[in-house]
């Protein structure tokens, strides 16, 4: 039955993901607010959607100056149409004048691979990143792609099937933000329910 078979690899990947990793995180978002510095999260397709509720949580729930990028429309399809789509966040983070001080979290299934174009904006947007000496981390899937490689604290979701890869990793990166938001480091300010 694919009910039990999708929720005992939830179970799978519970038990497996790397704990100290995402504690790690949670150290790291609590330095990033304590310096003041500003999250922002990158993400496209259902990640994007992900960003979006992180972002919220984030700045609600601990008091972390967070953004999306894809938050913006206007700005994201103007960028698309005249720079391109690998651009984007690139872009981003040159206007907002983002330093050393600042951060990316990276949700994506693959986490960027330029040579098999898949999420060539996110390569491109953590190349920018580490010109302008932000830390990264991310939640990502698969062997982790690009982030993992040049990222500072990133958590991979162990895949349990090939087949289903996407929805366990996005389902996984929404877990551990609000692992996180939840975290006695981080969070300020209680859920309402």
């Amino acid at each position: 039955m694919h009910v039990r078979t999708y929720f005992d690899e939830v179970a799978t990947i519970a038990r497996s993901i790397d704990l100290d990793g995402i504690e790690a995180l949670a150290r790291e978002l609590s330095s990033l607010r304590e310096r003041q510095g500003r999250l922002f999260v990158l993400g496209v397709g259902g990640s994007a959607g992900n960003c979006s509720h992180a972002v919220n949580d984030f700045r609600k729930l601990c008091g972390i100056e967070a953004y999306a990028p894809t938050d913006n429309v206007s700005e994201l399809t103007a960028r698309t149409n005249d720079e391109g789509w690998e651009t984007v966040f690139a872009a981003w983070l040159r206007t907002s004048r983002a330093d050393a001080n600042d951060a990316i979290l990276v949700f994506s299934v693959g986490g960027g691979n330029r040579e098999k174009n898949v999420s060539p904006n996110i390569v491109s947007g953590l190349e920018e990143a580490k010109s302008r000496g932000l830390r990264i981390f991310g939640v990502v899937g698969r062997d982790g792609g690009y982030t993992k490689q040049v990222g500072d604290c990133v958590v991979v979701v162990p895949t349990v099937d090939a087949n289903r890869v996407t929805p366990h990793a996005e389902a996984f990166q929404a877990v551990v933000w609000h692992c996180l938001v939840s975290h006695p480091l981080l969070q300020q300010v209680a859920t309402k329910w």
